[in-house]
């Protein structure tokens, strides 16, 4: 499971990587947009979306380790 992760994760940094060889910029919008017509850019997917995906999976884990022990975080 940790290696399907860190492949994962390393696919994404290729891609951004990518993404930003050219000029560095952040601010490229998504070039397929949501069903609403509507679209993000490079940087609300990393500084915003990725913080809320890691901060959920984390709130999972605790959830786990607070099912385990009993006890709860602060």
């Amino acid at each position: 499971m940790h290696r399907l992760w860190r492949e994962a994760v390393q696919r994404s940094r290729d891609l951004v990587t990518e993404l930003i060889a050219d000029d560095g910029d952040l601010a490229q919008v998504a070039k397929r947009p949501f069903v609403d017509g509507g679209a993000v850019s490079l940087r609300w997917v990393l500084v915003v979306h990725m913080v809320e995906e890691y901060a959920r999976h984390s709130g999972h884990a605790d959830l786990l380790r607070e099912a385990v022990d009993g006890l709860t975080g602060e």
